[in-house]
């Protein structure tokens, strides 16, 4: 199995993108806003958290043993 070692700083970063690409998707899918507000708002979150995900995954994928 290989092993790869992340400071806290970049585990948040990675959760935080987590929270941000799921959060959009459930503001994408819920009704709690108008059609208008829930489309920008997760479209956005989803896209920002989608987008931040590559370099993170490649900041992963560089730091494996």
């Amino acid at each position: 199995m290989k092993e790869t070692r992340l400071s806290l700083p970049e585990l948040s970063l990675i959760a935080g993108t987590r929270v941000m690409l799921g959060g959009g998707l459930a503001l994408l899918l819920a009704e709690r806003l108008n059609k208008k507000q829930r489309k920008a708002v997760g479209l956005t979150l989803f896209l920002v958290g989608a987008i931040t995900t590559i370099p993170l995954g490649i900041l992963v994928l560089a730091k494996r043993r």
